[in-house]
């Protein structure tokens, strides 16, 4: 059987690419750190398109949590193959550099930018071994330009570019394509506390992007229509450069 992983699939843009994968006709993998009953939700939402849905709880930033649980999940499915690969935990934790603590520094690289390896480090030596596959790295707007008052998140996003575009070398006469989505301001959990009017007017399309836009987009670039693209960052943006 065929799977996709969404890490931080419970809930926002997770969550709908979940949806948009099992549009795919993918089984889904649905990653979660805390929240189960959201999880549990995604994956009933899921199953409506008559595909397999699992949950697994495990951090992306713990080395060994991965490999036990998601590494645990893969021996224990030797005949099942991740074909895609959705890197879409995150976290945020904004303050000026000044005032930045270790733990702020370290909970966003960790989460980000650590996860990133140590999620695909686990599925990648199965997905050469087929020789097909589709990495998909959710970054953002932060990472191309730097946004002050997010050094942290900022650093961790231009990693997981400069890591999209080195690993697409690598990997892409094994016909696996890895590229990375950068959104602009999208409405989810992790923009609610902003200021959506008086950003809006930052952006050419006077709007924020909803997170069926960028679901869209990995539902496109986990396609076989997107076989030729690897090692790209497209942006989602609205129009909203430096």
């Amino acid at each position: 059987m065929k799977y996709a992983l969404v890490t931080g699939g419970s809930r926002g843009i997770g969550k709908l690419a979940c949806l948009k994968l099992a549009e795919l006709g993918y089984n889904i993998l649905v990653n979660y750190k805390g929240n189960k009953t959201a999880a549990e939700e995604t994956a009933t939402a899921v199953k409506a398109f008559n595909v397999n849905a699992t949950i697994l709880q495990f951090d992306v930033a713990d080395k060994a949590e991965v490999e036990q649980v998601l590494g645990g999940w893969m021996e224990a499915h030797k005949e099942d193959i991740i074909e895609v690969l959705v890197n879409n935990a995150g976290v945020r934790q904004d303050t000026l550099m000044m005032s930045m603590t270790d733990s702020q520094w370290g909970d966003v690289l960790n989460t980000s930018l650590q996860g990133m390896y140590h999620v695909t480090k686990t599925v990648l030596n199965p997905m050469l071994m087929n020789r097909y596959g589709r990495i998909i790295n959710m970054v953002s707007l932060s990472g191309l330009k730097g946004t002050p008052g997010q050094v942290n998140y900022s650093a961790a996003k231009a990693g997981m570019i400069g890591a999209t575009k080195a690993l697409a070398q690598e990997i892409a006469k094994r016909n696996i394509t890895v590229n990375a989505i950068a959104p602009g301001f999208v409405k989810t959990d992790m923009t609610e506390e902003l200021n959506e009017k008086e950003l809006a007017k930052m952006i050419p399309m006077n709007r924020f992007g909803e997170a069926e836009e960028v679901a869209d987009l990995v539902q496109f670039l986990a396609s076989k229509k997107a076989a030729y693209i690897t090692g790209q960052v497209i942006s989602i943006n609205g129009g909203l450069y430096t």
